[in-house]
């Protein structure tokens, strides 16, 4: 992508998006998401829930996967499995429903805090909880990456993404085979080589780094990658974004992870606002 291209993205205050395509239902493809109606007394009508990830007529996005029992899980062939139960339910004769949730902290669209991979900085502190919001909202580029390899610094420097730019929301292969949408955890996802990392942290003003998989970096250079991220503690990485649907371009992103004291991830809801 040419810079001169970018440059006009970055300036510009409307994209078209298609997002008629976007309207259709949610996760079609996905077992056990579909709406499913119930009959009230009278069995007159029925309550069906609207589940979506498009509002306002395309203007905000959804960018963030739905929990089911088969999301994918790292290295498990599994799935999450179950992760919500209701000890407490008002057909078992409680005053209320009050479920139950474990899962683990880097499941579905997650963020990493500097913790993850540097245990001085996990036992000083630097936690979801340190993350700054500022980085996490804001103007961001959303950039299609070549889709016949990991992202290297020789991809970095093809994408050319200008001096300014604080916050790239990458979207690889990995979007195109629809991996979250399987089970199974598939280790040829597309993410970052180490080289590609340290030029991102050497070359740009990038602060928030996200992508379409469970992993910012690729899986034959898991750790090396990570730890060039996060070692100044000044980028976050946001992992498993649904990019599908959505055209490259500048937007709005609002991300909030949960405040876990201690936590050195979590489970976070990301928007694109046009």
């Amino acid at each position: 992508m040419k810079k001169s291209l970018l440059f006009v993205l970055l300036c510009a205050e409307v994209f078209a998006i298609s997002s008629l395509s976007l309207a259709s239902t949610a996760y079609p493809t996905v077992p056990g998401t579909a709406d499913i109606g119930v009959s009230v007394a009278d069995g007159d009508e029925a309550l069906i829930p609207t589940r979506r990830e498009v509002y306002d007529g395309g203007r905000i996005l959804d960018i963030s996967h739905r929990y089911t029992t088969d999301m994918p899980a790292f290295e498990s062939d599994d799935g999450i499995g179950q992760f919500l139960w209701l000890p407490k339910s008002m057909k078992n004769g409680s005053l209320a429903n009050n479920s139950e949730m474990k899962l683990p902290t880097h499941t579905g669209t997650h963020v990493d805090a500097p913790g993850h991979v540097f245990d001085h900085y996990f036992d000083a502190g630097f936690d979801v909880d340190t993350l700054d919001l500022e980085v996490l909202n804001g103007l961001a580029l959303l950039v299609d990456v070549p889709r016949d390899k990991n992202i290297t610094a020789e991809v970095m420097k093809f994408l050319n993404i200008p001096k300014g730019v604080r916050r790239v929301l990458f979207r690889t292969l990995n979007t195109d085979r629809r991996l979250m949408f399987r089970k199974e955890f598939d280790s040829s996802y597309v993410g970052f080589m180490r080289d590609g990392a340290k030029w991102l942290v050497e070359n740009t003003d990038i602060k928030l780094v996200g992508i379409d998989y469970l992993s910012v970096a690729a899986y034959d250079d898991l750790l090396p990658s990570h730890l060039e991220f996060l070692e100044g503690r000044e980028i976050i990485l946001v992992e498993a974004l649904k990019l599908d649907n959505i055209q490259p371009g500048l937007y709005n992103v609002h991300c909030l992870p949960l405040r876990l004291l201690g936590a050195e991830g979590s489970p976070i809801r990301c928007i694109l606002i046009k």
